[in-house]
């Protein structure tokens, strides 16, 4: 069958976190930006978008417009603060029932189709799925069978009920979106996901924003010298993302370089998040004991004004993570002409283009990454072609390209469901 080219009303859940929330602390990050940057584009096709997350204070119970055609709608599920996403699933009943209780204030068939993100919201995808007998879409993010394979030393693995939840909807959904080739071989080799369900869509990067600009602008901006050397860590503290393995390979160029000990600028942007809210201060204490607390500086999370302005300030910016389903903050800082040098994992050789737009490192020895880096800075030709080609390379990635994409699986999936339903 083939249904009409035309989506009138979608429903995208997204339980443990709001599009609206500041990225980069908590349970903020990339998965936030792409669901706003991708909601206001498919709003903008005349689809009109309803976000549904959990209220995490009274202050968020009313709805919010986060742009023409998209209201955000917050669940009532729980105490609205101090509940970590490790928790949530004791609250998928109430969520569930939220979200269900807002459908049927509506007239019958008033959602044409789910797109959840991250397993959480699958799982309330999958029951709303059923009820309203509409497609399901569903975006992973990250997947606990990755994690684990590709664990941090002394990080927490991911527990037996998120790889069952993980499976449960894998087999619910009509329509799996990877981000990467990667990540669609690892739905189907790990989570034995039906191939044919299984469509790759690149997240992307808001173009007109991150942009190449002035660095000694940027740098007066922020408060830095315009002889320093700035290596930048953008993105949650936590030890997936490994802001440790920067911190140890910066104190390695000192060590083996301590002319650069004036010179250096260690960035940190970001706040404590998963794990690493164990341990707060772990970062700081790790800089102090390495002797090297006056080369690091620790920001909190960046508006994304002031982002572009690090990014642009940065000589390099530097993503060690264990284990990325894609790494949108890699992508952000070559739009805006920054070299990135990042972990050869998970969606990361997507993102960077190696030896164009930057560097992929094989394993975390901060030894390595300090030669690596020191290799980089020190080739005058080489950073200007890896900024050249990070520009280019950023530039193939806006968020219309995935929104086109996207809105193509949707279509999709909903053909796939009326043709599954015209057979039983």
């Amino acid at each position: 069958m083939t249904t009409q080219r035309t989506l009138e009303r979608i429903a995208i859940l997204s339980v443990h976190t709001s599009p609206l929330d500041q990225p980069g602390t908590g349970d903020s990050g990339g998965m936030n930006v792409y669901i706003a940057e991708t909601a206001k584009r498919i709003a903008a096709r005349g689809t009109e978008v309803e976000i549904f997350t959990r209220a995490t204070s009274a202050l968020t119970l009313d709805n919010r417009q986060l742009a023409d055609g998209v209201t955000v709608r917050h669940i009532s599920a729980g105490p609205f603060e101090g509940l970590r996403k490790e928790d949530l699933p004791a609250q998928l009943c109430a969520v569930t029932a939220g979200v269900l209780r807002a459908e049927a204030q509506r007239p019958e068939g008033f959602y044409n189709l789910i797109h959840s993100h991250y397993w959480l919201s699958g799982q309330v995808g999958w029951i709303a799925q059923e009820r309203w007998n509409v497609p399901l879409v569903h975006t992973m993010h990250t997947m606990a069978r990755v994690k684990n394979l590709q664990l941090a030393q002394g990080d927490s693995p991911e527990p037996a009920i998120r790889e069952i939840g993980e499976e449960q909807v894998v087999n619910a959904a009509d329509r799996l979106v990877a981000n990467t080739d990667a990540e669609a071989r690892e739905l189907i080799d790990l989570y034995h996901a039906a191939p044919v369900r299984v469509r790759v869509v690149n997240p992307g990067v808001d173009l007109q924003q991150f942009t190449p600009g002035s660095k000694t602008n940027a740098r007066a901006e922020l408060g830095v010298a315009t002889d320093a050397i700035v290596l930048l860590f953008v993105g949650r503290i936590q030890p997936l993302k490994a802001p440790d393995v920067l911190i140890s390979a910066a104190a390695e160029l000192v060590r083996t370089n301590p002319d650069l000990r004036s010179k250096l600028v260690v960035a940190i942007c970001g706040g404590p998040s998963g794990s690493g809210l164990e341990r707060p201060t772990a970062l700081m204490d790790l800089a102090s004991e390495l002797g090297i607390s006056d080369c690091v500086r620790f920001e909190p999370p960046a508006e994304r004004s002031r982002l572009v302005q690090w990014f642009r300030a940065a000589d390099l910016n530097i993503v060690p993570s264990y284990s990325e389903s894609f790494g949108l903050v890699a992508l952000e800082a070559q739009a805006c002409g920054t070299p990135v040098i990042a972990a050869n994992v998970g969606g990361l050789p997507t993102a960077v283009k190696n030896g164009v737009s930057g560097v992929l490192v094989n394993g975390h020895d901060p030894r390595h990454w300090a030669n690596v880096i020191n290799e980089t800075l020190n080739d005058a030709g080489l950073l200007a072609q890896l900024s050249n080609g990070a520009v280019a390379h950023a530039s193939q990635f806006g968020w219309d390209a995935t929104a086109d994409r996207l809105f193509q699986v949707y279509l999709e999936a909903i053909d796939s469901a009326e043709d599954r339903a015209s057979r039983q």
